[in-house]
């Protein structure tokens, strides 16, 4: 069993902890062939909606230099970025991706809502009830369908996000089980732009997304998925990436996908 970790923040991102070299040493310890550095880059300032002007690169490309300088385990280390919330600009996103490293990998994300809802970050709103829940929910699948459009990324990182905060964070019972045309639309857009999806398997807990979508997203034609424990810290490095291998097995995958220089290298599950 080949075990990849391709969803990881490091003190690079604004909501990260520890260096890429304790990362990697995470990675050894739970028995990982390779991980793969994901920092944060959003068109907006950290926790604002204030757009950026610039994006320095220069901590990203010292960190990674840095822990291939001194790292000597066996397991392979990759570069990669989360590239959140492209439908807020495209085009500022594209000017501030010029400089950027050269990269194995690109995860897409959708963190914020649109102007509707004043671009607030589904981490920090807090829903008065399950009706506003909903009409976030839509927004969201907007949002993603949108950058799936744009599709300058590999996958589409962790693709019922909302879950992971309206119901385990603020106790709601929402579901995304009414949206199956906007999912399998949104499924659709990613295959045909040559994009795949992850298994984000959210440290351990409920993965993003479930059986559900990941059966909707193979009977499509969908091949290209990766695994990811979306780790800030080195206790989560690898959590449910095991785990997340089973379901793909259940959910009919027969393999899965790393990256090197944006090229998929398969394993058998």
């Amino acid at each position: 069993m080949y075990l990849a970790d391709y969803h990881t923040h490091s003190r690079v991102s604004p909501d990260g902890h520890v260096s890429m070299l304790e990362m990697a040493s995470a990675a050894l310890e739970a028995g990982l062939n390779e991980i793969c550095f994901t920092d944060h880059f959003e068109p907006v300032e950290p926790r604002t909606t204030i757009p950026r002007k610039t994006f320095d690169w220069a901590a990203q490309k010292a960190e990674y230099a840095d822990v291939t300088a001194r790292w000597n385990g066996p397991v392979k280390l990759r570069l990669g970025l989360e590239l959140g919330d492209s439908s807020v600009d495209e085009a500022l996103v594209e000017r501030l991706l010029v400089g950027m490293p050269e990269l194995d990998f690109i995860i897409g994300s959708v963190h914020m809502l649109s102007k509707k809802f004043k671009f607030q970050d589904l981490a920090w709103i807090q829903e008065p009830d399950e009706k506003t829940c909903y009409a976030e929910l839509e927004d969201y699948l907007e949002n993603m369908l949108q950058m799936a459009r744009w599709g300058k990324f590999t996958v589409l990182g962790h693709m019922t996000l909302p879950m992971r905060y309206m119901n385990d964070k603020r106790g709601f019972h929402v579901s995304m089980d009414g949206y199956g045309a906007e999912v399998e639309a949104i499924l659709r857009t990613l295959i045909e732009n040559g994009c795949g999806i992850e298994v984000n398997t959210n440290r351990g807990g409920q993965p993003l997304p479930g059986a559900r979508w990941l059966k909707l997203y193979r009977r499509l034609g969908g091949e290209i998925i990766t695994l990811g424990s979306d780790a800030h810290r080195p206790e989560d490095v690898g959590r449910g990436i095991r785990e997340g291998q089973a379901l793909l097995r259940e959910c009919g995958f027969t393999r899965f996908c790393t990256f090197e220089k944006t090229k998929p290298i398969w394993y058998a599950l």
